[in-house]
This record gives C-alpha cells, structure tokens and sequence, in this order.
C-alpha cells in the first residue's frame, strides 16, 4: 500500500477518493513540519551555514501508516515550498528508521483533477535538490535577516516590531510614494474644451491643440487671463475641418493569469486582499476546479488549449475563434517555476454552471479565472479610430477630437482588463460625426475650466503588487503574507483601498535608509532573488549565496549596534525633520517648543515608541505624538470653556499618545487634574465643551439593575464604551450610547452580551465548520474580547486580520489550530518545571531562617 502525503485534508479527502482506498492512503502534512526554531543560532553561520529544525506538526499518523506501507509518495505543491515540505517530511521519516527498504517517490500534478492525479502517479521521480536549495536559501536568509535585524530595531527604535528581507523594500516603496506625494507642488494649467457643430450635424466637443500658430500643450494656458484671452479669440474665429484621420486598430486580449496578476485582477474587480485572493483561489484548486494558483507561467498544456478553442466556438461562434491559438511570453524579472497559467481545469464549467456549488467569493474569483482564460485565446477586438483636426481660418488657433469605435467586439465581449488607476479621457470610444474636410464649423460653447496637476497615487495592493514584480522584489507566491504584515505591524493603514505609511512605519524605513540602505535598495533585493534563482537552476551553490550576504550583512549589524541612540535619534530627526517639524510658512520655528517657548522639539523613544518631546525635560515636560495629521494644527490644544461646577478652564491637550480633555491646569506638587481620552472615532475639531464635560464626568451612572439591585455604569475603556454591573460587562456599538442609554436597554444588553468560556452558547458562535478527522470534535469560529478565533477543544487561534472569518473554510481553520498548538507545546515544558522547584523540602525551612534573623532586627 501506497502512503501519501499532500498538504491539507480536503487535498487528502479528494485524492483518495481517486486513488481508493485499497490501494493508497492519503495524509495531511498540515504545510510544513519543521521550521527553524525561533532562537539564536537556527543557521550557524560559524559552521557552514548548518541548520537546525525542530518539529512544528504532530506526525504521528503518518509514522504510523509509514510501518504497514510499501511505499512513500510525496504528492506536495508543485512549487519550491511544495518541494521543501516533502524534503521536510522525507528527512523526519529516514530519521524515525521508517522508510528502511521501502520505495520513496516525488509526484506533482497542477491540477486535483482525477486523470491529472493518475498521470502523476504513473510518472514518478525524485525529490529536486536544486528547489530544496532553493528553498533552504530562502529560509536561511529570511531568518538571518529577521533575527539580526529585528532585535537592532527593539534596542534603536523602541516600539518597531519587524524588519523583513522584503517586508522592508515594500514599505519603502510605500513610503517613498508618500514623500513625492508631500513634495509635490501642483502647477495651475486650463482647459479651454470646445464644443462645435457643423450644419446641424450632431455636436462633439474637441480639446485645445494649437496657439497663436504653435502646438498647445497642458501648461500653455496656464493662469485664468490666458484662459480668458483664448475664450474671447475663439468665439470670435471661424474654424473649418482641416484634416481627418481615420485608420483601423486592434486590441489583443490579456494573457491567462499568473499569481500576481490575478491579484491585481480580483483587488481592481472584486476588491479583495492579496491574502484573500489567495485563500479563496486554494480553495478552487483543492476542490478541482482551477489548476495550482501559484505560478508564473503563461502557458497552458496543448489539451487545454483545444478544449478552450471549443468552448469559444460553441458559446461565441467561430467568427471569435483565432486561426491558430495564441502564445504568451513571460514579461516579469526573474520569472521562474514552469507551471501552468491559472486556469479552469475544464474550460467548459462555466461560472453559471457552477456557480451555486460555490462560496460567494468562490464564485465571484471562479468567474474571474473562467472569463480571462477564455478571452485570452479569443480574436482580437477590432476598432475604428478617428482624429479630426480644427484649424481657423487664420491658422493661428486650433482643435483636435478623437474617438474610437469598436467595429467587432472580439474577445472584448467577454472580459475588459481593470485598470489601476484613471486615464485621460482623450481615448474614450465616442462616436465622431461623418466630416470632410474643408467643411465649416460653428462653435457652440467654450469652457474654460481651471486645473490642477495631481501627485501620484498611493499605491493599492494591485499596483503595489505590479511595481515589486516589475523590480523583481519578492515572489508572486509571497506578496498576499507580505502586505498582511504590514497591516498586522501598524506599519501602514488603509484609506479606502490604498496604502497609506504610518509614523512607525516611515521610522524604520529612515532607520534602515540610514543604517541599512543596501538592504533596502530595489536592485539590491532583485539581484539577490536573481541569484536564488539560480540556486534553483542548479548554477550557483546556496551556501555561496548565504556567505557572500552574510559577510557585509553581520558587519552592518554589528556597527550598528555599536552606535549610541541619541547619535540614531539626531540622524532621525535630520532625516525626518520636513515630515515631524512641518513648517507653518509663517517664518516661526517648526522646532520651537509651543510649551516653555524655550526648548526646542526633538524625537525621542520610549517603551511605546518614538514621540516628539522638548529637549529641557524634565523642566518642561511637553510631549506629542510622533506626527500625524493636524499635530502642528493651532486649534489642537485649546480651551474649550469653564465648568459651571469648578470654575476651570476645560482644555484640549496634546499628549504622547494622543489629543485628551484635562479639567484645570496641572500644577507641580500637586495631584494630576482630571483627564479624559478623546474617545476612538472622534477628532480635537468635534470636541465642545459640553462633550467635553460628559467625558470628564465618566463613568456614568445608568441607574438601579432590577433583578441585583447593583448599579449599572457606563463608561469608555481600553477596548470602547461598555456597560458594567457587578461583575458582569457588555460591550456598546456607539461611543455616544455611554451618554444616552437608559436603564432598560442596558439591562437588554447586558443580558444578551455573547458568552465565553465554558459556558458560552451559540449566541457568540460567528461560523460552525464541522468536526476535525482526528478527533471529530467540533470548530467553531467564536467571536472573542480580541476579535474572532478558532476553537477546536482546547486550543483557541486568532484569526488573521485580514481574514474575513465568514469566509473561513476547515482547512485554514486546522491550519491556525495546528499552528497554534506547535506554539503551546514549545512553552508548555518550562512553567511545569517551576512548580516542581517550590515543591521542594528545602522551601519549607524559609521561616525557621526568618525566625533567627528577627532577634538581631
């Protein structure tokens, strides 16, 4: 009997039913079992680079089924990571003595489909050394990198939590991006857009092209007087056809997609994350319905080809069918792992056929792969394109007005490529009247229109993703964990769909310019994944390529290391002076401390991380966040009124983390004033003084429970507004119900508050997903204090926070449990050792000591 290893049990679950169960059982690694351990000395640079792993998931089933087999299939990814997990699993079971005389084989397949799955298993071959190398290239480094230069950030820049290989390039990019956005200076440019007509033939509005005998560009009009200038002289010309183009165009279809690009596609069309885009497309592969989704190909086997070709004559006619298939070539740098484009494995499922067997987001994504794989083997849209040129009669002032129109759709019926961002409207497909030339026309209306150069966007996932694979940054497979961990860091937010850098996040990207620029330099990054590349073509040895980045790396470390923080915080503040001082353009000092008017403004770092504080602390005691929007704003810290009660002044301040109320002034000596945050959600500007006071006078007494007699507060703590009574507690949707609530909805809520624990019901329980293989006991996704988690007996896993917990399938949720667990048992040895040790005889004599020590006392 065969055993076989893939990844995950619904994998597992479909392929054995292919196989049968007389003939083969098929086991779940669960990913990967070994990793390196989270310690120093994992890669031993002294010795070679040797690696040490530990286990990370329970194998005892598949040491079990190993004893009775005959044979070891690793039926893994067919990827670089696919292949490490059966190098991982093949190493555990040599050294568990389990495969002695027992046959080991390496199959791949890009599809679950059962005839995909039957040809692998007939074409068998051995594990490749060079993507192990590969593999462990990229391991080695990613922790070298991490666990070096993550603790210089701890030490330097209190309050950074990671630095990454190319976590760091990619926040770089991010933060530059803010910069020329800052930096930008808009340029005044008008539009003089004139709308003609010629003999009462349908209007059409064409763009100013010509100016006192010159060709226009954008900045020729460039103030209002010019603008009106043009308007008078155009509605005093007279202006004629002079010229017509018209010329016929085509449009190619896009190519089948890759993993990159379909996570650009479905952020643009269906506005998902990388992650999820990911999550969802696993499911579709180990279901059978798309071919493996992490790839950089753009070929498609030949059988598929046809079997697309058909569907595109059955349901489009022949009349959209190329003479011959299409071709694509691979345009992004490093492009590598020669597996198919992502594709449906049967061309002629379409999305309405299955459809309703699928997830929503299942469906949606499925859609999106079924349409761009059969449009890319479609005929070519064919379009008209037509350009009149407008010329006065003097010459000396012009027009130009262009417009396309589709004369046969192609494969443009189908399926249109999104666009990251907006384009001119110069080429939108309008309909021009039938003109010849000589003809007169008369203008209409003249709108001159004022405008502004805008800055480049932020960057969204997909054109973030586009950018790093047109450097060479990275691999496809990884954007989706790499954009999650920028989020997850609070390294970057999210305005809408685009990524906006935080303070925290544009300090280490100035700390690892300062300090650390070769490692964050684009080419830098890229020719170090073209070398790992050729580690896995089998030209360059990984322990070269570990050596020669080590060598420079550890030196960079270890000079670093030795610098003193106050000379890291002075290169800082230099560095990011423009963007923490913002200059008022009064001519004051950006660094003049608001507070004692003496000091100057400089950052600092502390537990929680860096903020602004003056320089003659501790006589003056200012301090203010970081940066942010508005901090340098007038209106921040001001007075909002006395209380009627005190007679006081009630004042916005500007604390280290964040703006705040404080009754009175603070006064040295004396007890603190009293303070109150300004709630999450609400900004300095919407403060009053009436609000102001409900914040100071929490928390507020609701009224009288009915049934303990106990008071009911509410108030706004660490986690939002809640309600408390006795020692129960409720969570409330609004900040502003804290002030509102009255007694009988508080006692609803209180009473209706989701339960935890053992105790909890269903009415805390967001999803249930079935019964885990192993034990058949339940998950669940419950609903928590932190946020959604997975629970399955004992053991409880945080959800991702770019995971939608709807979405949740079984497969991921074993994958977080098993995580989860690999994490207790590490811990678990040490605290029972502890109690054994106060367990012992020796404890008990401590007070026979402190009765000899009294007397001398």
């Amino acid at each position: 009997m065969d055993v076989v290893i893939v990844e995950s049990p619904a994998k597992a679950k479909t392929i054995n039913n292919y196989l049968g169960v007389d003939n083969a059982i098929v086991l779940a690694s669960f990913g990967h079992v070994r990793d390196l351990p989270e310690r120093d000395g994992s890669v031993d640079t002294e010795q070679d680079f040797q690696m040490e792993w530990e286990e990370r998931r329970d194998m005892r089933e598949i040491k079990q089924a190993m004893k009775k087999a005959d044979r070891l299939v690793l039926a893994t990814d067919p990827d670089r990571e696919g292949e490490a997990i059966s190098w991982h699993v093949l190493e555990v079971l040599q050294n568990s003595k389990l495969l002695a005389g027992k046959d080991v084989c390496r199959v791949v397949f890009n599809a679950i489909t059962k005839k995909s799955i039957l040809e692998a298993m007939d074409n068998p071959r051995q594990i490749d050394g060079k993507l192990v190398d590969a593999y462990l290239a990229r391991r080695a480094l990613d922790y070298l990198v991490g666990f070096n230069l993550s603790p210089v950030l701890w030490r330097k820049l209190p309050g950074a939590r990671s630095a990454g290989r190319v976590q760091s390039v990619a926040l770089r990019l991010i933060c530059q991006r803010e910069i020329e956005i800052e930096q930008f200076i808009p340029q005044e440019y008008w539009s003089v857009d004139t709308q003609f007509n010629a003999d009462n033939k349908s209007q059409f509005t064409a763009r100013f092209a010509k100016w006192k005998g010159d060709k226009a560009d954008r900045f020729t009009l460039n103030n209002e007087a010019l603008a009106k200038e043009a308007e008078a002289v155009i509605n005093q010309s007279s202006f004629h056809v002079e010229k017509v183009e018209s010329k016929p165009e085509q449009r190619q279809p896009a190519p089948p997609f890759t993993t990159s690009t379909l996570q650009q596609e479905a952020s643009r069309k269906l506005n998902f994350t990388a992650n999820r885009t990911m999550s969802v497309a696993q499911r579709l592969y180990e279901d059978g319905h798309i071919t493996y989704m992490r790839t950089d190909g753009l070929d498609i086997i030949p059988e598929a080809i046809d079997s697309i070709r058909d569907a595109i004559a059955n349901d489009f006619g022949d009349d959209y069918l190329p003479a011959t298939p299409r071709q694509y070539k691979k345009k992004s740098l490093n492009a590598q792992e020669a597996h198919e484009a992502v594709r449906p494995t049967d061309p002629h499922t379409t999305p309405q056929h299955i459809g309703r067997s699928l997830s929503e987001d299942g469906a949606k994504l499925y859609e999106l792969i079924w349409k761009r794989t059969i449009a890319s083997q479609m005929k070519n849209a064919q379009v008209q394109r037509t350009t009149i040129i407008i010329s006065s009669d003097d010459g000396q002032t012009g027009f130009r007005a262009s417009g396309t129109v589709i004369t046969f759709a192609g494969f443009l019926k189908l399926y249109k490529e999104g666009e990251d961002d907006k384009k001119s409207d110069d080429d939108k497909e309008i309909t021009l009247p039938q003109l010849g030339e000589g003809e007169i026309l008369q203008v209409e209306k003249v709108s001159p229109e004022q405008h502004f150069t805008a800055p480049p966007p932020r960057y969204n996932e997909a054109s973030l993703v586009k950018k790093m694979e047109e450097l060479g940054i990275g691999r496809p497979s990884t954007y989706a964990g790499i954009l999650s961990v920028l989020r997850a860091r609070d390294y970057v937010r999210m305005d809408g769909k685009r990524f906006v850098p935080e303070d925290k996040g544009r300090l280490v990207v100035a700390f690892l310019e300062s300090f650390f620029s070769r490692y964050v330099e684009y080419d830098f990054t890229a020719n170090l994944e073209s070398d790992l590349d050729k580690v896995a073509e089998g030209t360059l040895g990984y322990k070269e390529v570990l050596a020669k980045f080590w060598d420079k790396f550890h030196k960079n470390v270890e000079t670093t290391l030795e610098i003193r923080n106050t000379q890291i915080l002075d290169r800082m503040n230099d560095v990011m002076g423009k963007h923490i001082f913002k200059d008022a353009g009064d001519g004051s000092d950006p660094r003049k401390c608001p507070q004692c008017d003496e000091g100057q403004l400089s950052l600092k770092t502390g537990r929680y991380g860096a903020f602004v504080g003056c320089t003659l602390y501790p006589d003056c005691a200012f301090t203010r966040p970081f940066a942010g929007d508005g901090d340098t704003d007038n209106d921040i810290e001001r007075i909002l009124g006395k209380d009627p009660a005190t007679d006081k002044d009630v004042h916005i301040k500007q604390g280290r983390f964040g703006a705040y109320i404080q009754l009175g002034e603070a006064v040295k000596g004396e007890d603190t004033p009293p303070r109150a945050s300004i709630p999450k959600g609400k900004t300095p500007a919407e403060m009053t003084l009436d609000y102001g006071l409900q914040l100071l006078a929490l928390p507020r007494v609701v009224g009288v429970h009915p049934e303990t007699g106990e008071d009911i507060t509410a108030t706004i703590g660490r986690y939002g507004p809640y309600l408390s009574s006795g020692k129960s507690t409720a969570s409330l949707e609004e900040v502003d119900e804290v002030f509102e609530i009255g007694v009988n909805r508080a006692v609803t809520v209180l009473a209706n508050k989701p339960k935890r624990g053992r105790n909890a019901t269903s009415q805390s329980v967001i999803k249930e997903l079935g019964e885990h293989p192993d034990d058949k006991k339940p998950i669940r996704i419950l609903n928590g204090r932190f946020g959604p988690y997975v629970k399955h007996d004992k053991i409880n896993a945080s959800v991702p926070k770019d995971e939608n917990p709807e979405d949740m399938t079984i497969t991921r949720a074993m994958e977080l449990i098993a995580a989860r667990k690999a994490k207790g048992t590490k811990k678990k040895p040490a605290p029972k050792k502890k109690p054994a040790a106060k367990k012992k005889p020796a404890a008990k004599k401590k007070p026979a000591a402190k009765k000899k020590t009294a007397p001398k006392k």
